[in-house]
């Protein structure tokens, strides 16, 4: 009778196992249709899609093929956009593809409306429907204004088209199963900061920027809340190691001592290497940190950040960001809104 019962539970086990799979392999991810929007493209517009693309938020570090060699790895010319395959090395769960973003019809986005763009960027979802991996910030992006999508997307939709096929995003079993989980549908219009106040204006530029993304640490994986801000997260690439740095508000090991002006040079020493081109460097001198953007935000843009970084909790975390390599040398080059 045991065995029978036994048996019995082997199989009820099974069929659930089977059926939960099922479920997981057929799910669709969360998604609503594309908005009809047609982008109006003009030159403030433009001018803040290329700000948003280029420098706050990044857009260009990963869909863009960029001189690895040189500090800041700037783009190279032509390489704006057309795509990237991510290295090995970072120890992703398959091969994952920034794609081409141009708007070449046949290996770029060409074809694709402008509310599939948008739908994209702030919800996760591709224009076949499926689920992008959140490698792709969007679960940040989703607080990015209406206006602001619509900035990025004019910049977009005015890069150069780019003929660069790529493969697309594989991811391994069965973490591909779990992506489905992850995009989720902007329900209504999301307005504007409100610049009048530093620390929410501060708090979306941040959020946009994706910082916590980078400096917080993982655990099993997904990011460690409680580190928020705390640095120590790696970055293993085929030139080296990176671990990024802990800025939270912590006195010792963050940013907790340093004076807004201390931040705004910090960033501001870079403006020359943005604007005439950075120097070689080695394994020490390596970073993900998109110094070469940020150097471009304004004074008004960098104080806000720093006054909502400041606001939050303090982590201790000693952080070691070229682990086995010597101090790089760093000369201070202060530029605008630094006096």
């Amino acid at each position: 009778m045991w065995k029978k019962i036994t048996g019995w539970f082997v199989i009820a086990v099974v069929i659930i196992v089977a059926g939960g799979l099922a479920y997981l392999y057929l799910r669709k991810p969360a998604a609503a249709p594309p908005s009809s929007v047609k982008v109006e493209t003009t030159p403030a517009r433009l001018a803040r899609g290329k700000y948003i693309f280029e420098d706050l938020s990044d857009c260009a570090g990963c869909h863009s093929m960029r001189d690895f060699s040189r500090f800041g790895a700037p783009v190279i010319g032509g390489g704006m956009g057309i795509g990237f395959i991510f290295p090995a090395e970072l120890g992703l769960p398959g091969t994952v593809v920034a794609p081409n973003i141009t708007p070449d019809l046949e290996t770029g986005i060409g074809a694709w409306s402008d509310g599939e763009k948008i739908r994209a960027i702030r919800e996760g979802i591709s224009r076949d429907g499926h689920g992008l991996f959140p490698m792709m910030p969007y679960r940040f992006y989703r607080n990015m204004s209406d206006e602001d999508v619509y900035a990025v997307v004019a910049y977009m939709n005015a890069l150069a088209p780019a003929k660069n096929p790529l493969p697309r995003t594989s991811i391994n079993f069965p973490v591909f199963l779990f992506v489905k989980g992850v995009p989720q549908p902007v329900i209504g219009p999301v307005a504007p900061p409100d610049r009048g106040n530093r620390w929410k204006y501060g708090e979306y530029l941040t959020t946009i920027g994706g910082c916590a993304d980078c400096h917080t640490p993982l655990k099993s994986g997904r990011p460690a809340e409680n580190m928020r801000f705390g640095g120590g997260r790696e970055f293993h690439l085929p030139s080296g190691v990176v671990v990024s740095a802990n800025i939270s508000s912590d006195a010792k090991t963050g940013i907790g001592t340093w004076t807004e002006q201390h931040f705004l040079d910090k960033f501001y020493q870079y403006i020359e290497y943005a604007e005439k081109g950075s120097p070689k460097v080695g394994p020490e001198g390596l970073t993900l940190m998109p110094w070469l953007g940020l150097s471009q935000l304004p004074p008004e843009d960098l104080g806000a950040i720093f006054t909502f970084l400041k606001s939050q909790p303090a982590v201790f975390n000693p952080v070691e960001t070229h682990p086995g390599q010597p101090k790089a040398a760093t000369t201070l080059r202060t530029g605008r809104g630094t006096s």
